[in-house]
């Protein structure tokens, strides 16, 4: 019989790569078809490893099958692509087991006449893996045509992207960077300033048998060592953020009594954090657009208990409906996601270089929207989850060069302690995959002249 993960993880793939679903939805459904916790467990390793190594997979594809990838039935290309994965990387998991549950699946989607090819290039890869047919490290420096085929494939990332990594970082940080991306990412979760702080929030885990430790950079992160959070009751009094995340707000640096705007504010874990910041008297607005995200944000916010906190829905492109009333603003820019490509790895795939401009031009004119808001002597945050300049220090340089009533506020100075060793020299927040272990983030605080 077909493992039950393995099933439901090939259902998954085929949703993402029809375009059906995106990642979290559909390994949402497939872990709902599964009733143990170890079967969801490895559909979720499965999925999620598939798509950081599909570029190296297709490689061995091509290379076994003696074709491109692309002329194979798309299913079929999967189905090798799920199997490779589990060969090359779950080494507890026996071979004999993948190859035979690859061929079933084969025939289980009405492929019969593939099951020959699948079993023929599993099992050559399963007699070579100790001497598989890729790239090998180029020694001391190497044309810029060796190093992108050997990152690209080795790292299973696309070209274009490798290629602007290393033309502004060089070989050995790009490499660590590929590296760090195709590492499973560990479970973050925030302490909610509103109903705990981090020593009594850790203890109360720790009763419910999850043990945590304290994140690196962020005062109120911890990093799940064990057990399962989500198991348990949810009181409000953590939420599940990456920790590059959770430095956005000590940017934003709230105080008490102060009115708060998070403009693209879904799900509400950033807000949270503000709202944990302005204390009884101050007053946060989270906006979004659409109704889903705005009915997730007064989900988040009630359960966080942020009494402080109002939801509004804002239109797409005119005016905001506010005064310039707000000692803070959150621009938390809805962005390529290049940054955050070890949680969200279908990214990688789905992203295109064209792409950038586009969402630069929109990323400009929310920016230019939200400065209207800002109360002279306040405080606009532009924030993004992206690794380009393009959405970034473009973005922000170009903002300083048209408006005359804002400068940038060099967060070195001005800043929170804790963001000290995340702040590049131009005194922005900057998280780096190689230097920091953290996903990149990007943010800039500027400020209204009064």
């Amino acid at each position: 019989m077909t493992s039950p993960a393995r099933v439901a993880a090939l259902r998954a793939l085929l949703a993402i790569e029809a375009g059906r679903q995106d990642l979290p939805a559909a390994l949402e459904q497939a872990r709902a078809s599964l009733g143990d916790d170890r079967d969801r467990s490895l559909a979720a390793a499965i999925v999620h490893g598939t798509l950081r190594w599909q570029r190296t997979c297709d490689h061995l594809i091509a290379h076994f099958a003696r074709r491109p990838p692309d002329t194979l039935d798309a299913d079929v290309r999967l189905i090798l692509r799920l199997a490779l994965f589990q060969l090359l990387r779950l080494d507890r998991v026996p071979a004999s087991a993948v190859v035979d549950d690859a061929v079933e699946l084969t025939r289980t989607i009405r492929k019969r006449s593939a099951a020959a090819l699948v079993n023929a290039v599993l099992r050559a890869v399963v007699r070579r893996r100790h001497a598989l047919p890729l790239p090998a490290r180029p020694p001391g420096p190497v044309s810029r045509a060796e190093a992108l085929h050997y990152l690209g494939v080795c790292g299973s990332h696309p070209d274009w992207l490798v290629a602007r990594w290393l033309d502004r970082m060089g070989f050995d940080q790009t490499e660590r960077w590929l590296h760090f991306n195709n590492q499973p990412a560990p479970m973050m979760l925030a302490v909610n300033a509103i109903r705990a702080v981090p020593e009594a929030a850790r203890a109360a885990l720790a009763a419910d048998g999850i043990e945590t430790a304290p994140g690196r950079f962020s005062p109120v992160g911890l990093q799940v060592l064990t057990g399962n959070p989500l198991h348990r009751s949810d009181d409000g009094s953590v939420l599940v953020q990456d920790e590059a995340s959770q430095m956005i707000p000590l940017v934003v640096d709230a105080a008490p009594g102060e009115r708060v705007l998070d403009l693209c504010a879904a799900p509400g874990n950033k807000t949270v954090a503000m709202a944990g910041a302005i204390g009884q008297t101050g007053l946060v607005v989270a906006c979004d657009v659409r109704p889903r995200r705005l009915a997730l944000l007064r989900t988040t916010l009630t359960r966080a208990g942020a009494r402080r906190g109002r939801v509004v829905q804002v239109p797409t492109e005119a005016a905001l409906p506010f005064a310039s009333t707000f000692d803070r603003v959150l621009v938390d820019a809805p962005c390529s996601g290049l940054g955050t490509l070890r949680r969200d790895p279908d990214l990688r795939w789905r992203r295109r270089e064209s792409e950038l401009p586009a969402l630069a031009r929109r990323q400009a004119a929310l920016l230019a929207r939200a400065a209207e808001v800002v109360r002279p002597g306040g405080r606009l945050v532009y924030a993004t989850c992206s690794s380009e300049p393009e959405e970034n220090d473009e973005i922000v340089d170009a903002f300083l060069a048209a408006r005359s009533d804002f400068t940038q506020l060099d967060l070195r100075a001005g800043g929170r302690a804790e963001l000290a060793p995340l702040l590049d020299d131009r005194g922005r927040l900057r998280t780096c995959p190689p230097a920091h272990g953290l996903e990149a983030f990007f943010a800039a605080a500027l400020t209204r002249l009064r």
